[in-house]
């Protein structure tokens, strides 16, 4: 019988302002992704989400439902991720393994000078940080790297980030 994978959760979320989504330098990844995280013990998609974001980008956001919620009167619902992707990971802690990752789109809660300003309140780390444009995504556009390298974000990251920037701005 071959080994079990080992599985995390994790949870993602596109943040949209006007028609750009934010995206990062993810070290480790060596990719251009968006922020998100591991879901915590006790902690539903939902919350990582919203705390992952506040916690890289010290913006507050909030969740943009991709379908509505069932009428139920006895239970609790969180909101449905737009899609749950299973990513083959590699890490210096855990090997090979994968993360389950729950994909939220998310919208601004309050208003910043522009969508393609640099992220103020992470002025040490805003090398790392950019808006992406629909053009930008649509055009698989290469951007800088902290290492002065151009790479463009892997396709679910462009494809992701496009239908979060529709669907938020309908």
């Amino acid at each position: 019988m071959p080994t079990p994978k080992i599985r995390h959760f994790t949870a993602t979320g596109f943040v949209v302002n006007g028609d750009a989504t934010l995206l990062h330098w993810h070290k480790k990844v060596q990719e251009w992704l968006p922020p998100g995280g591991h879901i915590d013990h006790n902690e539903d998609p939902v919350q990582t989400t919203l705390r992952e974001i506040k916690e890289e980008t010290g913006f507050d956001v909030e969740i943009v439902p991709t379908q509505k919620p069932l009428k139920v009167s006895n239970l609790e619902q969180i909101y449905v991720p737009h899609s749950i992707m299973i990513e083959d990971v590699v890490d210096s802690e855990y090997g090979a393994h994968q993360h389950i990752d729950h994909i939220y789109f998310t919208r601004l809660t309050s208003d910043i000078s522009s969508p393609t300003g640099e992220l103020s309140h992470q002025s040490d780390k805003s090398s790392s940080w950019l808006w992406a444009s629909s053009t930008d995504l649509q055009s698989e556009i290469p951007f800088k790297t902290p290492k002065g390298e151009f790479r463009a974000p892997p396709e679910d990251v462009l494809k992701l980030g496009l239908a979060a920037i529709q669907h938020v701005n309908r």
